[in-house]
């Protein structure tokens, strides 16, 4: 053997090469993927109007930047549980007393649209209509669309009810992350409650089901929802919740004969 002759380097083989070039080039794919997404969790886009939503009559309730529309319920600020983050009015919880957020704007013959997000199990919440706005008084006294991380809740204070008088009907519920798609209707004394596609409750305030519903909840004997103008609030219910795409759009009163 030859003592003085430098060993020559092995070759790769052929097919652990190509191997090592194809893997290579899908972390290069891969990488920017990952960062694509992150970015997509962690923002969300300012919400908009279509052309035919504008010609339909809706408004931006709550602009995905700013606070406009919006302050704290019997006050003139606006209440450090409430903050706006990645597009979302987001109550952080956990604060003691109560500190809703209200309209600046009253309404009586309205739809608003809603997209929530509860993230914790049977975090509470809700939006709240024809509400009558007492000085100091940081709690809604109202009609309530009730808002629940509650997926196996179907009773009169499970999500999409007319809380503690209607339960919702064939309500379902999206798991978080996602949000869940909300609407409002009321015109004259109809009210409608919609939850991810789907009708949830349908009344007529005062109709015989809804005074014989109302006589035997918390509201009984009392003013509850018979003022048809008010505010419309977001719920401060020491949990955490963020509400998005808000938007409303003002309906015509309807006939007298309706």
């Amino acid at each position: 053997m030859n003592m003085n002759r430098v060993p020559r380097p092995r070759r790769i083989v052929p097919f652990f090469a190509a191997f090592l070039r194809a893997a290579f080039l899908f972390s290069m794919v891969l990488v920017p993927l990952a960062s694509t997404d992150s970015a997509a969790e962690g923002s969300a886009a300012e919400p908009t109007l279509t052309d035919s939503e504008k010609a339909a009559g809706w408004k931006l309730l709550f602009d995905g930047v700013t606070t406009t529309g919006w302050r704290g319920l019997g006050m003139e600020g606006f209440p450090s549980v409430w903050v706006v983050q990645d597009g979302c009015l987001r109550c952080l919880g956990g604060y003691k007393g109560a500190n809703d957020l209200v309209t600046v704007d009253e309404y009586e013959n309205f739809e608003i649209s809603f997209e929530w997000l509860i993230p914790k199990l049977k975090g509470n919440s809700g939006v709240k209509y024809r509400v009558q706005e007492q000085e100091g008084k940081g709690y809604a006294f109202g009609c309530e669309y009730q808002c629940m991380n509650d997926p196996e809740a179907f009773d009169i204070h499970a999500s999409g009810a007319l809380y503690d008088v209607f339960a919702p009907q064939g309500k379902k519920l999206v798991p978080p992350p996602e949000f869940n798609q909300s609407r409002i209707i009321v015109r004259g004394n109809h009210v409608e409650h919609w939850l991810n596609g789907i009708k949830v409750v349908d009344a007529e305030f005062g109709s015989a089901a809804m005074n014989q519903a109302l006589a035997t909840s918390h509201f009984r004997n009392s003013d509850w929802g018979k003022k048809p103008r008010g505010h419309i609030i977001l719920q401060d219910h020491h949990s955490e919740v963020s509400f998005r795409n808000i938007k409303i759009r003002v309906l015509p009163a309807p006939a007298a004969d309706q």
